[in-house]
C-alpha cells in the first residue's frame, strides 16, 4: 500500500501539463475552474480571471501536474492574450449552450486563433452552462430573440469539423460533467491521437459554411 507522503511525491513528480482555456467572455471559462479547483460554485464575486493554477491528479494511473490557465475572452485582451499560448500542451475552447453567438465565435475566432499561434495542440471543444438548458427564462429570453439553445448534437458535429479531440459538456454549478473535462484534456496530451493532415484555407471555409447553416437553422428554430 502507498503511504501518504509517498503518494505525495508521485504526486507531485508527475507529468506538468498546461491546459489554456479560451471562449468569449460571457462563457463561464472562470467559473468552471474555480468550481473546479475549489468543489464549489464561486459566490456573487467573479474575477475577470482565474489565477494560475497547477492541480496535481491521477488519471488511468498515471500522475500528472495539471496547470490550467485562464484568458480574457474580451476584444480587450486580443493582442495579450496569446502571450499565454506558448507551450501549451491542450486548449479547451468553451462556448455557452445559451449563447449562439459564443458558438459562432468558436470557428470565427477561437478556433483560427489557435491554429495560429499552436497549430499542432490538441482541442477540446466544451459547452458550458448545460444547466440552464432547461431554464424556461433563459429560453423565453432566447426564444424572443428568434434563437434557441446549442444541442449536444450541434456542438459534436461542430467538434467533428474543427477535429477537436473530444467535445464535452458541463456545468459549474452542478458539476455535471465537470471533473470528466478535465480528465479528457490530460488524456489528450497522454494519448495523442494520430497526426491528421494539415488544415488548409479551404478545410476552414467549409466549417464557417456549417457553422452559418447551423446559426440559421437555430435562428429558425
Amino acid at each position: 500500500m502507498i503511504g501518504t507522503i509517498n503518494l505525495i511525491r508521485i504526486m507531485s513528480s508527475g507529468r506538468p501539463i498546461k491546459c489554456v482555456v479560451v471562449g468569449d467572455g460571457t462563457v463561464g471559462k472562470t467559473c468552471m475552474l474555480i468550481s473546479y479547483t475549489t468543489d464549489s460554485f464561486p459566490g456573487e464575486y467573479v474575477p475577470t480571471v482565474f489565477d494560475n493554477y497547477s492541480a496535481p491528479m491521477v488519471v488511468d494511473g498515471i500522475p500528472v501536474s495539471l496547470g490550467l490557465w485562464d484568458t480574457a475572452g474580451q476584444e480587450d485582451y486580443d493582442r495579450l492574450r496569446p502571450l499565454s499560448y506558448p507551450q501549451t500542451d491542450v486548449f479547451l475552447i468553451c462556448f455557452s449552450v445559451t449563447s449562439p453567438s459564443s458558438f459562432e465565435n468558436v470557428t470565427s475566432k477561437w478556433y483560427p486563433e489557435i491554429k495560429h499561434h499552436c497549430p499542432d495542440a490538441p482541442m477540446i471543444l466544451v459547452g458550458t452552462k448545460i444547466d440552464l438548458r432547461d431554464d424556461r427564462e433563459t429560453l423565453t429570453a432566447l426564444a424572443e430573440q428568434g434563437l434557441s439553445a446549442i444541442k449536444r448534437e450541434q456542438g459534436q458535429k461542430l467538434a467533428n469539423k474543427i477535429r477537436a479531440v473530444k467535445y464535452m459538456e458541463c456545468s459549474a454549478l452542478t458539476q455535471r460533467g465537470l471533473k470528466q473535462v478535465f480528465d479528457e484534456a490530460v488524456r489528450a496530451v497522454l494519448r495523442p491521437e494520430p497526426q491528421k493532415r494539415k488544415w488548409n484555407l479551404t478545410d476552414i471555409a467549409a466549417v464557417h459554411r456549417v457553422t452559418n447553416k447551423v446559426q440559421f437553422t437555430t435562428s429558425r428554430s
